[in-house]
Formats: structure tokens, C-alpha cells, sequence
């Protein structure tokens, strides 16, 4: 039964165990009520250091902040009978933004038996039946606020014997779906301007809308997989492990194991799990529930107050009573699929497809490309991957890493004798490899008709490609493939191996050492250059040199790029543009980037190495002491997620400054995974005044937003 039906006895027994609590301590409980307040408002200063409260302000990026308020108010009742009640209602719906009140109520209730998922609530749309007066000034309540904030409302409310009081309202968390459609909406209502509107929707909303989706919902294969259902909390695909805690949440994600976090409810205790699922799945709780405000907040598919399951997590079993009534039993660690957007639970792993990109969102990114001053292209090595950054709103290509080429089982293999071979079989390997590059190129050139496309020559070591010692398959096939003893072979392997390869033999160096690799792709990318624009495709080529610390190198590999390049004209009687930059990813090469500029047509910030150089931490290696880091704030972000704009980021400006000091139009650009962060996009935007920021395919909306809000925010 319900707490609302407890016996006056019962409610005794409670508060004598409660009590009973201060007995086992030691501790007389407080009977002074202005004492019992003073030890509340004490309680709720201290939760600011609990576990889960710190927890959730490293979630949310919360920092520089003294502690939390109190506000002690006048309490009213809403468990005083069935005309007393509570709820929570959203204005718009937070999962797809449209415009009806969103929330629930109970009679008879506390506001935290609502929020707290205690009890499965009634839709608000009920109360209207139950209490049509009260409902009729609750409505026009949620006009005026919002209206006065120009924005969705979360709105706490009781009703005291008949009497309506608003307790609490403040701007309401959405999903990526809601934001977009809610700041679309109020432009479209003459209620905010749509700079405000793309100040509303955070990068994360559009991550979450980017998320998949299940592959063909009216599908047969699709319904046969139903379960159960219960209410659709959160909006998205997600297909995972079962997990009963945070702590197999945790120990999946270390070993890479999607997880469902499976609860009766979840509780503020939670959050490290709930952070760490690729779902959310409870028994109880409605539709503002502790876990569907938080997992809407994090764009965590939801699922709450399925009355169709019972968790027993002491078993560590999961059982589902299924639509014959008959109950299937699942173990921690099976596989099940939630649809957020349902409420269905599915068995077993279902196929998952890419959203697509219309309507609403197309209106909103409109207004963030008029708004935005950089430019953003996209990290692309394939032309499927170019296809998806060209859908995805990017302006070009900003890093094409042409060794990723070069792992194809078919590929490899020609990489290896070009390494390992003698003088003719490294020709022949240059000659294989010199097709599939301008095959690859040709695809990317067309893929991108009329936008720029920047190719990075070779830049990891040689030894990345050789096979490991240990198999001895792949080197017998190897040995008879160049006519070698396996012996002979593993010397060859041993000695191409290096002992800090990450500052050894690569990049630019490589290139020097070994012209001809240069001179094969340099040919690759403009013969196909050529090849693309007699197929009528405006291929612009941008050839970007790597790993450069002295402009004497950039030199060299210049000069060599360009008699290649003049070579092939000559031969094909026909001339296409190209430009040769450099990549700015060595500490040497940011603080003479005035001589560089001499020699370059442009500049790329390679941010990872550029952080590994100036910090002398590996990238591969910092997971053993960044958590020590974190904790004790010696740093205060992950230097290879978020920029490090004292040391590094001064390098990136000095640079950028001395770099136009020579020419002042160049175009100044960074391609590290820093391109589709968006507090680094804002550095790069309106501290290092860079032409562009290039990321991963799926990540360009989500720096295009936040090259959007970086130029609002210098507005102001």
C-alpha cells in the first residue's frame, strides 16, 4: 500500500524507529523546533562535500562556487486530504517541446513523493477532472512565469485543502529534441530574440540529438522483440548490459561494456551509475522522477514506473512479466534495448540507425551559421566519412590523416614491404599504394566539391605498421612474400623499432629521411586533384606538412611537394591550385611560427601533440596519475579534452600573432580533438582568433553551436 494509507499507529511506529536512530548514536532527538531548523539548514550546508553532490558538480562542470543556499519558507500541506495534493509540471513537454503543460500530480501527497519516484503519480492533464478550478488558475499561473522568463518552467506546486500555491519554478532541463524545438518556438513567438535562442540550447542538446535511434520501429523483428512497457522518460535508443549498481556500471565501463542501469528507483546515490549507463531502467517513479530529470539532463534513454518488472538485486535478477502474463528472467550482465521515445523494453540487442537532420533543427543551425565568425570543418579519412561531415554542416576537410589508409588488410601489406623490402620491391609497394591513395583522394575531392580539402602527409612512425613479433602467421606470410628467411624478418622488425617512437623517426622527419613517400602522395593527391576537376568537381587541395620544428624542414618538404606537383602538370598538360601549410603541433615550431609563416601558405594547430610536447605528458600513459590530478586540482580539466589555455593556449596565441605579423591574411586553423570541445572552440573563437576549428564528422554541429554562442558572448 501507499504511505498516504498508513494508519495514525503506523505513522507512530515511523517516527519511534526514526527516532530510535538518535538512541543507537547516543543522541537525544532535538524537541526545540528552532533547534531542529538550525540543524537542517546545518545538514543541507554540509551535503554541499557529500559524495554524490561533488559527483555531480564534476558531471555538470560546476566550479569556483563557495556552497549551496537554503531557503527556509512557510510549509504548506498537501497531504491534508482528498482535496490537498502536489506536483511538478513542465511547461512545454522537456522530451519533444511541444506546447502543453507537462507533469503530474498525487492527491493526498508530500512533494517528494513525487519527485522521488515513492509513488507512480497521475498524468496533470487529470486534474483538471479532479480539481477544475484549481486547474484553471494553475494554467494561467504557467503563462506568467513563463512568459516573465522567456523560457520552459519546472514548476513545484501543492494545494492545501483547495488552496493553489506555487512553491517553486526555475528554468526547466529538456532533452536535445525539446531545446531545439522550444528556442524555434519562442522566436517564432516574439518572446525571444534568436541570439537568446542559441544561447538556450547547450552543446550537449545536440549531442543528444545526434544519438541513434532504433533501426525500423514498425518492423515485425522489431515488435517481436517488445517486452514490456512502462513510461517514456527520456528520449533515445540504447542497448546495453543489464547492471544492478553503480559499481558494475563502473567496472563495465572500464573493460568498454555498455551498461543498463536496472533499479527500483534510482536516488541522488545514483549518479555516478546513472553518468556511466547507456540507459535507465526503473520500476517505479513517473515522468519527473529523480532518474527522468536527471537522465533527461544527460541524454540517457529512460524508461520509469514499468510495473511490468521486478528487480531483485540480491539475486541479481531482472523478471518481466510479458504481455501473456507468462515472465521471462534476466541475469546482470544479459543484453537488453530501451526506446526512450516508447517506454518499450526490448531483449536483446537491436539495430540502432543515425538520426536524420530536418525541420526544426535545420531553422536553429541556420541562425547559428549567420551568427557564428569561425569557421568549421571536419576530421574526415574516407569519403563515407567526408559524406557525413559535408550532411553535417561542415565547410571542408580540415585534417584528411592519410596513414588511416593504410590499415586495410590489403593495404597493409604493400606498407610492410615498402618498409621492409629491398630497392624494387619498395617501388612496386610505391606503385600499389600510389593507386589506392588516389582512389581515396579522388572520393574526398568529390565528396567535397567546391570546399577545401587539408591532407596531412604521413606522419606516424613506420614501425606502427609492422606486425607484432609475436605472430607468427602474418610474419611467415610476410618473409615469402618479400622472398626473406623468418629470421632475416625479425631483424628487419627489430630494428625498425624505436624506443620513444612518439619523438622519434615520423611526421616531417620521415619525410626527409624518406622522399619517397612524399613524392608518391604529393602525386596521389594531385593527380587526383586533376582526375576530379575533369570530372567537373572543384577539388581544392590543401597539403599539410606534420610534425615541422624548424622551418628548414618545412622548407625541404616543400620544395619537394611543389616539383612533384610541377612535374605532374608537365606530364598531364593541365594545372590545378593547391596551397602547402604546416602543422603547428611542436612547442619550437609556436614560438618561431614568424619564420614558418615566411615559408607556408597556412597553419593547422595539431592540439593533442602540441598538449603532449608542452606538458610532457603521454597521452597513451596519463591515465595513470590525471584522476590523482583532478582530485587534488592540480589540474582543473583533462588537457586532451578541454584546452590548457595558460601554457598551451599562450603558445597557440603567440603563435597565430606572429604568424599574421608575416601574413596577415593567413588561414590559422586547429584540427586536434580540441576542435569539438565547446569551451575550447569558444578559446579558439574569441581568445586565439583562429579562421577555423576541424573535429570529427559527428561532432560539427556541436562546434558550429558553440562557435555560435563564443561570438554572441564576444558581442557582449
Amino acid at each position: 500500500f501507499e504511505d498516504a494509507e498508513l494508519s495514525v499507529e503506523a505513522l507512530q511506529e515511523l517516527v519511534k524507529l526514526f527516532k530510535g536512530v538518535y538512541t543507537q548514536e547516543g543522541l537525544a532527538f532535538p524537541e526545540d523546533v528552532m533547534e531542529q531548523l538550525r540543524l537542517a539548514i546545518g545538514a543541507v550546508f554540509r551535503g554541499w562535500m557529500g559524495a554524490r553532490a561533488v559527483k555531480y558538480r564534476e558531471v555538470e562542470n560546476i566550479r569556483n562556487l563557495l556552497g549551496t543556499a537554503v531557503n527556509v519558507q512557510v510549509m504548506v500541506f498537501g497531504n491534508m486530504g482528498e482535496t490537498s495534493g502536489t506536483g511538478v509540471c513542465f511547461t512545454r513537454d522537456p522530451n519533444d517541446g511541444t506546447q502543453e503543460l507537462f507533469g503530474e500530480f498525487l492527491i493526498d501527497a508530500q512533494g517528494e513523493d513525487v519527485v522521488a519516484g515513492i509513488r507512480t503519480p497521475k498524468p496533470i492533464s487529470e486534474l483538471s477532472k479532479v480539481m477544475p478550478e484549481v486547474y484553471k488558475e494553475f494554467q494561467a499561473n504557467t503563462d506568467i512565469l513563463e512568459n516573465h522568463y522567456g523560457d520552459m518552467q519546472d514548476i513545484e506546486f501543492t494545494i492545501q485543502e483547495g488552496k493553489l500555491y506555487m512553491l517553486q519554478t526555475r528554468t526547466g532541463k529538456r532533452g536535445g529534441e525539446a531545446a531545439v524545438k522550444i528556442a524555434v518556438d519562442l522566436v517564432n513567438q516574439g518572446m525571444i530574440s534568436k541570439e537568446e535562442a542559441i544561447s538556450k540550447v547547450l552543446p550537449e542538446h545536440l549531442d543528444q540529438l545526434l544519438h541513434p535511434r532504433f533501426a525500423d520501429v514498425e518492423s515485425e523483428l522489431y515488435k517481436s522483440a517488445v517486452l514490456a512497457a512502462g513510461l517514456p522518460a527520456s528520449p533515445g535508443a540504447a542497448v546495453g548490459r543489464v547492471a544492478f549498481t553503480n559499481e558494475k556500471v563502473v567496472e563495465n565501463g572500464a573493460n568498454n561494456i555498455p551498461s543498463i542501469l536496472v533499479r527500483d528507483e534510482t536516488s541522488p546515490d545514483d549518479v555516478e551509475g546513472m553518468y556511466g549507463s547507456e540507459g535507465i531502467l526503473t520500476a517505479r517513479g513517473g515522468m519527473t522522477s529523480h532518474a527522468a530529470v536527471v537522465a533527461r539532463g544527460w541524454g540517457r534513454p529512460c524508461i520509469c514506473g514499468c510495473t511490468s518488472i521486478k528487480v531483485n538485486e540480491s539475486k541479481g535478477e531482472l523478471l518481466i512479466t510479458l504481455p501473456d502474463k507468462s515472465t521471462q528472467t534476466f541475469h546482470e550482465g544479459d543484453y537488453i534495448s530501451l526506446n526512450g521515445n516508447t517506454g518499450e523494453i526490448l531483449n536483446g540487442e537491436q539495430l540502432v540507425s543515425p538520426p536524420s537532420i530536418t525541420g526544426n533543427f535545420k531553422t536553429f543551425m541556420d541562425w547559428v551559421d549567420a551568427t557564428r565568425e569561425i569557421g568549421v570543418l571536419a576530421n574526415a579519412d574516407t569519403p563515407d566519412d567526408a559524406r557525413e561531415a559535408r550532411k553535417n554542416g561542415a565547410e571542408g576537410i580540415g585534417l584528411c590523416r592519410t596513414e588511416h589508409m593504410f590499415f586495410q588488410p590489403e593495404r597493409i601489406s604493400q606498407v610492410r614491404q615498402l618498409i621492409l623490402g629491398n630497392e624494387e620491391q619498395e617501388k612496386a609497394a610505391l606503385e600499389e599504394l600510389l593507386l589506392y591513395q588516389r582512389m581515396d583522394f579522388e572520393g574526398i575531392f568529390k565528396e567535397m566539391d567546391g570546399l577545401p580539402v587539408t591532407i596531412r602527409l604521413l606522419d606516424p612512425p613506420l614501425h606502427e605498421f609492422l606486425p607484432s613479433l609475436e605472430d607468427d602467421a602474418i610474419l611467415s606470410s610476410l618473409a615469402e612474400q618479400l622472398g626473406s628467411s623468418s629470421a632475416d624478418l625479425i631483424e628487419k622488425v627489430k630494428a625498425a623499432e624505436e624506443v620513444n617512437p612518439m619523438l622519434g623517426l615520423r611526421g616531417c622527419r620521415l619525410g626527409i629521411t624518406k622522399p619517397s613517400i612524399i613524392e608518391m602522395q604529393t602525386r596521389a593527391i594531385i593527380e587526383a586533384a586533376l582526375n576530379a576537376i575533369g570530372d567537373g568537381v572543384d577539388a581544392k587541395a590543401d597539403i599539410m606538412v606534420p610534425l615541422v620544428g624548424k622551418v628548414e624542414e618545412f622548407r625541404i618538404q616543400a620544395a619537394l611537394i611543389r616539383s612533384v606537383a610541377e612535374t605532374v602538370f608537365e606530364e598531364r598538360k593541365a594545372r590545378c591550385d593547391f596551397r602547402v601549410g604546416t602543422m603547428i603541433e611542436i612547442p619550437r615550431a609556436a614560438l618561431t611560427s614568424h619564420k614558418i609563416a615566411e615559408e607556408a601558405d597556412f597553419f593547422s594547430f595539431g592540439s593533442n601533440d602540441l598538449t603532449q610536447m608542452t606538458f610532457g605528458y603521454s597521452r597513451d600513459d596519463v591515465g595513470t596519475f590525471l584522476p590523482t590530478y583532478l582530485k587534488e586540482n592540480i589540474l582543473l580539466d583533462d588537457p586532451f579534452v578541454t584546452i590548457d589555455q595558460e601554457g598551451v593556449g599562450e603558445l597557440i596565441k603567440m603563435a597565430v600573432k606572429n604568424g599574421r605579423a608575416v601574413k596577415p591574411n593567413m588561414k590559422i586553423g586547429v584540427c586536434g580533438e580540441h576542435g569539438g570541445d565547446p569551451r575550447s572552440v569558444k578559446f579558439f573563437c574569441n581568445e586565439a582568433d583562429l579562421s577555423y576549428v576541424s573535429c570529427s564528422p559527428f561532432r560539427v554541429p556541436i562546434a558550429r553551436l558553440a562557435a555560435a554562442q563564443a561570438s554572441t558572448e564576444k558581442k557582449k
